[in-house]
This record gives C-alpha cells, sequence and structure tokens, in this order.
C-alpha cells in the first residue's frame, strides 16, 4: 500500500465512522481530520448547537488516543489543566511530594468555551501547544505525542468572556467556522437525534501507530517551490508595508507572520493527499488558505471602523498572488 492509499484509506475510515452520528458538516469535517494528520491545533467557532464538542469527542472515540475534556470557565487556574504538586504517600508507603498530572496529558484535548477563562489560565496552554511540555515547580514533564488542542468559542455571547490574545491565537493552525446544516441535513438531524442517546460509532477502530505514521508522511511530502514561493507572495500580501494591495494597505495594522506560513505549507500537503494527489497544488492552498490566516490578519482602525470583512481582503489577497 502507498503513502497516499495508506492515508486516503485512514482518511475515508475516520470520515465515514463519524458520520454514522453526525450528520453533514462535511467541510468541518475536513478541517479538523487535517489538523489531526498535521499534528497542529485548532479553534473551532460556532453558536452553540452545531456539535463542535461532539465532533471532537468522537474523533477520540474512533481513535485509540487519549482524550480529556476540560471546560473553560472563570475560576479555572492553571494547575487545573497543568497539574500541581502535592503531598502524597509513594509505593514504600514513605509521604513524599509528587506531581499530579492534570488532563492536559493526554493526545486529545478539548478545551471547550476557551474564551470563558481569564488570559493567566489561557496562557497555561500556550507551552504546551508550542513546545508539547509543561513546566512546574522547576521541573519539566513532556506531553504525550501526538497532543492536538482542538478549542471552541461561542461567538455571539461575549459578555463575561476574555478574547484570546494574538500570541495565543497564533498557536492554531486554523479558525474553523462551523455553520448551520441545511434544511434537508437539519430534517435529518431532528428525526434521528435523540438526547442523551448512546452513538453507534465503532470504537478505537484506527490505532495511535496509524495516527503518527499518518503524521509523518505529511510531514515528509514534498511541495514545489512554486508551491513555497506562492505562500512567501501571500505572506507578503498581508502586510501593510510589503503588500500591493489597496484594501491591505489601508483596512490591515498586522498581516500573517512566517509561522502562518509554515501552516499553510503542511495544510495544503495534508489537503492534497487525503485528494489523492502527490504534492500540493495551488487549489489545495487557495483551500486552506481562508482558515490559516482569517484569526491572523489584525484589522486597523480604519477597517474597524468601516467593519470591512476579512474574508472580501483574502479573497484580494488570493488573487493578487496566484
Amino acid at each position: 500500500m502507498t503513502n497516499n492509499e495508506f492515508a486516503a484509506d485512514l482518511y475515508n475510515r475516520i470520515k465515514d465512522n463519524l458520520h454514522n452520528v453526525i450528520i453533514g458538516q462535511d467541510e468541518t469535517l475536513d478541517f479538523i481530520l487535517i489538523t489531526l494528520m498535521c499534528n497542529a491545533h485548532s479553534i473551532i467557532v460556532g453558536v452553540p448547537g452545531l456539535a463542535k464538542t461532539l465532533i471532537v469527542k468522537l474523533l477520540a472515540m474512533t481513535t485509540d488516543l487519549s482524550f480529556n475534556r476540560i471546560q473553560f470557565t472563570p475560576d479555572l487556574m492553571p494547575s487545573d489543566i497543568l497539574g500541581t504538586v502535592l503531598l502524597k504517600k509513594n509505593k514504600k508507603g514513605e509521604t513524599d511530594y509528587g506531581f499530579v498530572k492534570g488532563p492536559v496529558f493526554c493526545n486529545i484535548l478539548l478545551a471547550d468555551e476557551i474564551n470563558r477563562t481569564p488570559p493567566k489560565t489561557q496562557a497555561a496552554l500556550l507551552q504546551a501547544m508550542e513546545e508539547r511540555m509543561i513546566s512546574i515547580e522547576g521541573e519539566h514533564y513532556d506531553l504525550t505525542r501526538p497532543f492536538n488542542v482542538f478549542a471552541t468559542q461561542n461567538p455571539i455571547e461575549q459578555e463575561g468572556t476574555y478574547p484570546l490574545p494574538e500570541a495565543q491565537l497564533d498557536r492554531f493552525m486554523f479558525r474553523i467556522s462551523i455553520d448551520y446544516p441545511s434544511k434537508d441535513e437539519e430534517t435529518m438531524i431532528v428525526g434521528n437525534r435523540q438526547i442523551d442517546e448512546e452513538y453507534k460509532i465503532k470504537k478505537g477502530i484506527i490505532k495511535k501507530d496509524e495516527i503518527i505514521k499518518l503524521q509523518n508522511i505529511v510531514r515528509e511530502m514534498p511541495a514545489g517551490s512554486n508551491i513555497e514561493r506562492l505562500v512567501v507572495n501571500i505572506l507578503r500580501n498581508t502586510r501593510p508595508e510589503t503588500s500591493s494591495i489597496k484594501n491591505v494597505k489601508e483596512m490591515i495594522k498586522w498581516g500573517a507572520s512566517p509561522r502562518a506560513g509554515i501552516y499553510m505549507l503542511i495544510a495544503a500537503k495534508a489537503h492534497a493527499l487525503i485528494k489523492g494527489r502527490l504534492t500540493p497544488d495551488i487549489e489545495d492552498i487557495k483551500k486552506v488558505l481562508p482558515m490559516v490566516l482569517e484569526h491572523r490578519l489584525i484589522l486597523s482602525f480604519k477597517g474597524e471602523m468601516e467593519n470591512i470583512s476579512k474574508g472580501d481582503i483574502i479573497n484580494e489577497i488570493i488573487k493578487n498572488s496566484v
């Protein structure tokens, strides 16, 4: 079995299993699976009741990856995420200080309603997300690999919330916007889903070794120099000081960093892989570009006042970069 056949088989098995419960949301599922394939993190934004939490939970159930969910609240402390040092008995029955691991020690972490907790606790995830390790009382602890964070956020209820700082948003590869289902999909959901139902999903059908192999295939996939140049052109067109686009110069204060380019390229590789291509092409870049850029473009004062659409600016960037 070739790498492409292996990747396609794994992708189809996961998605088919999720569709035993999830109705519609094909694009959302694709981007969540691409996040896993890239060993990255994503933030999922949508109103309550659109299965944001359920999708991630079912993804973890489909694999044999360990899973933890944290409900972010205003009183959540960093130690509630990372763990803490406590006085406890060792194997010999002697009392000593020992580290008790927090929920961050897992393969897939669901950070539910991440914007409901203060910046101090939000920041506790930063080192874990970027370095795959944490520091407690001067000691370093490596996290389980793979380690992927999926955060959810409610875009309509902002009272009593804490917007994520740009430094933390930049750790997320994608900002995945999940929308209402179509009329036909919603009819199926209302007719087939029940409150507190036992979901008919095959558990643990994808092994950790298969996920790690898939992530390695994505990482090692070649990309043409023309695609790399395209990514650089896109990045430079997001920045007012190097862009030739009028709206970017006037409406954008800060553009995307090189990290965005790294994410863009590897996400395009994963997208090409699930579509059966040997290397990413321009269409793969176009597909992942909005998810990579939207949370990284910072509007200027004029852009904020005129309520300019980032989506429209991203479309201009694509047209002027290809």
